[in-house]
């Protein structure tokens, strides 16, 4: 890992690529939830390598959190990707 970050700076830039990274996704229970948030992630990572996938729902059952466990090869990659989950309707928060 990198040293402090600078003003205006993203903490994606202390990461050493490529790297496994883990990501969390939020959204609403539904059957196709993760098969959407896969193919987004999936859409961004054509080396086609194993994602880890944990669930969890929420304790009342009305949302699902995901955590996707991959290998990431550049801060460019990583950021399309929070974009295209920012973007996604069915995402309700990514961390």
């Amino acid at each position: 890992m990198g040293g402090k970050l600078e003003s205006g700076e993203s903490a994606l830039t202390l990461l050493d690529y490529p790297n496994r990274f883990p990501l969390k996704v939020f959204g609403k229970q539904s059957d196709d939830f993760e098969g959407i948030v896969l193919a987004l992630i999936k859409a961004r990572c054509p080396q086609a390598e194993h994602i880890d996938v944990r669930r969890r729902s929420s304790k009342g059952g009305k949302y699902l959190a995901l955590t996707l466990t991959f290998t990431v090869y550049s801060q460019k990659q990583l950021e399309e990707i929070y974009q295209d989950l920012y973007d996604c309707e069915q995402v309700v928060m990514s961390l």
